[in-house]
């Protein structure tokens, strides 16, 4: 029987040197690989990824230390590719990479995902990569399958071989692209915002200067240290490196909002949107500045995309409640308190807001439930406080400011 030479390899976008690596080292040795390098249109992307699974006998999944914690978010693509190559039983072979371990991701393994581990995955040591290449070939992907392979449907064919001529023109990895990568993933795995974490990140662009994902993750770490201007560089120059690098539009929205280029921050959002309509975050953030910009019909559709991508946004639920208390829909207001609660019933805003709600109800015992629920969560919570004293004293009326919106913050490496 003749062994199948068809690899289809799936990956994180922070590890796209790797993952050139792998398809660089098989293409030479014979196999014919697809690597989804470059974006392909949003309208055909995903059928054409699963066809292209569907098509190929050998599914190589790279695994970093990082590279399955997103697997719990509403759509995420590795995710899916993972569990359609498992539908159709490709031959699956994790590849593991310096940090990695199934023990301590187990966690992120949940529903088909669970049965990723038990497969025979191969370590990669980072001195020995050539070595685990050659592994790979003759150990791995050299057993004959009796597998149902289904030709690329002809409609495809241009999108796959733009894919294919782009990532054969691509210089060869060199050791200090690889390196970077592991710099990075050094710092991803810290997310702690600390002084070594954002070493890790500017280690890894001295390394490699035109790698987007680092300047990214570096501007996110300097965004919640305060540094806006230090961060906003580093998101213009990751879209610098890559124009469609979503989720640096939505972060980068996040550091103008704050810094209040309110225009700005709308124009990143919606240019978010543009290039995936599937992201969420960014109608939920573009939502939270159009209500501060007073635009709450535009503010509202926003906010019920968002909840309709991922039900469980508890940011977009809380800022629908206050686009709906501001317009004195009452009614729909509390009943998107009670959910925002019900996701993250940690959030003392969402329950000071909801007390606001009850108080336009006329409902003081539930007013002042809310108050005091707030008041637990957060002791200083200023607002709480002098409210919860009005509340008790009813001649008086309460305040009827709510909490400013929430914002959904991204923190890995896109992907």
């Amino acid at each position: 029987m003749q062994v199948e030479k068809t690899v289809f390899i799936s990956y994180r976008r922070a590890n796209v040197y790797t993952a050139r690596a792998v398809y660089q080292h098989l293409v030479a040795h014979g196999y014919d690989a697809f690597l989804d390098y470059e974006s392909i249109d949003a309208g055909s992307f995903e059928q054409v990824i699963l066809n292209q699974i569907a098509a190929r006998a050998h599914f190589i999944i790279i695994l970093t230390p990082t590279a399955l914690e997103r697997c719990a978010e509403p759509g995420d693509w590795l995710r899916r590719e993972i569990e359609y190559a498992l539908e159709l039983k490709r031959n699956i072979v994790p590849l593991m990479f310096e940090g990695f371990d199934f023990g301590m991701i187990v966690k992120h393994l949940t529903g088909k995902l669970s049965v990723l581990s038990i497969y025979n995955g191969l370590r990669v040591p980072s001195d020995y990569f050539e070595e685990a290449m050659d592994r790979l070939r003759n150990r791995y992907l050299s057993k004959p399958l009796l597998l149902i392979l289904h030709p690329t449907p002809e409609a495809d064919l241009p999108a796959v071989q733009q894919q294919q001529t782009a990532a054969a023109q691509q210089p060869t990895v060199t050791e200090k692209q690889l390196t970077a990568e592991e710099w990075l993933e050094r710092g991803l795995a810290l997310n702690d915002d600390s002084d070594e974490e954002q070493h890790c990140y500017t280690r890894a662009i001295e390394l490699n200067p035109a790698f987007a994902a680092a300047f990214y993750n570096r501007g996110i770490v300097r965004r919640r240290r305060g540094d806006l201007d230090g961060a906003i560089t580093d998101y213009s120059e990751a879209l610098r490196l890559n124009p469609e690098y979503v989720r640096a539009f939505v972060n980068r929205g996040h550091a103008r909002a704050a810094r209040g280029d309110r225009d700005s921050a709308l124009a990143d959002y919606t240019e978010a949107i543009r290039l995936d309509p599937k992201e969420f975050a960014a109608y939920t953030n573009r939502g939270a500045v159009r209500i501060e910009r007073g635009d709450l019909e535009g503010a509202l559709t926003d906010l019920t995309e968002a909840m309709r991508l991922n039900p469980q946004d508890a940011p977009a639920c809380y800022n629908r409640s206050i686009a709906r208390y501001l317009m004195q829909d009452y009614a729909g207001a509390l009943a998107d308190s009670h959910e925002a609660i019900r996701l993250d019933s940690a959030d003392a805003s969402a329950f000071f807001n909801r007390a606001l709600i009850h108080a336009a109800l006329g409902d003081t015992a539930r007013e002042i439930a809310d108050y005091e629920a707030a008041l637990c969560l957060d002791p200083e919570h200023a607002k709480a406080k002098d409210n919860l004293d009005i509340a008790r004293q009813p001649e008086e009326e309460p305040a009827d400011v709510p909490e400013a919106p929430a914002d959904d913050d991204l923190s890995s490496a896109v992907g």
